[in-house]
């Protein structure tokens, strides 16, 4: 077995996390120009009338089949591959990542007061066999107001993030509670993640 793995995902906070528990890994990310340009924007795509788990589960295994695929394309040498997606869920609402500043305040405006759920879905490929877990998270925003909203956009903190926020960084002042994985909600629960990597028989 490799001593490392890849981390197909491009989040620093993923990369992080990782190195928390000990796991060396290389980045495994897809060409973004030239012939064998990847559109991830396609691949999170939801279907009509998906539910949240089934959306979030779905778009993980096709990441991870881009990054399986990248991987043979490139040449590398053999490792497991983990891939990762986290969406955020208010009631049957998929929240993604805000387009820009305004849809940041609406989508923060929706969770102000209110419990939504956060879903992150983990998929490992080692060899031909396949990993997956599901991490469930809920969390409470206090009420916000307006001016709290705007100012807490303007950190950019929201931009890249499903549901606009980061648990991690200045939202959290805003969070009344939450129940579930701390890291999950950041975007890679170490739980699950480790779970996964133990199947593999990765030594932890």
């Amino acid at each position: 077995m490799s001593d490392f793995i890849y981390l197909a995902s491009q989040s620093p906070r993923r990369r992080q996390l990782l190195e928390q528990i000990g796991v060396c890994h290389e980045l495994l990310l897809p060409n973004t120009a030239g012939d064998q340009a990847e559109d991830a924007e396609a691949i999170e795509l939801a279907l009509p009338g998906e539910a949240p788990r089934d959306y979030v589960q779905r778009v993980t295994g096709l990441k991870l089949d881009a990054a399986v695929a990248r991987h043979a394309r490139r040449g590398l040498p053999p490792a497991a591959i983990l891939c990762s997606d986290t969406t955020v869920a208010l009631g049957a609402r998929i929240l993604g990542k805000p387009e820009d500043e305004a849809d940041a305040a609406r989508i923060l405006a929706l969770l102000a007061g209110q419990e939504h759920e956060v879903l992150t879905a983990v998929a490992l490929q080692q060899g031909a066999q396949r990993f997956t877990a599901l991490s469930v998270s809920r969390v409470r925003f206090a009420p916000m107001t307006r001016a709290q909203i705007d100012a807490y956009v303007a950190t950019g903190e929201p931009m890249g993030k499903a549901g606009a926020y980061g648990i991690q960084g200045a939202a959290a002042a805003h969070v009344a509670h939450l129940e579930g994985s701390y890291t999950g909600i950041m975007g890679l629960p170490l739980f699950e993640t480790a779970g996964l990597l133990r199947q593999a028989g990765w030594p932890l």
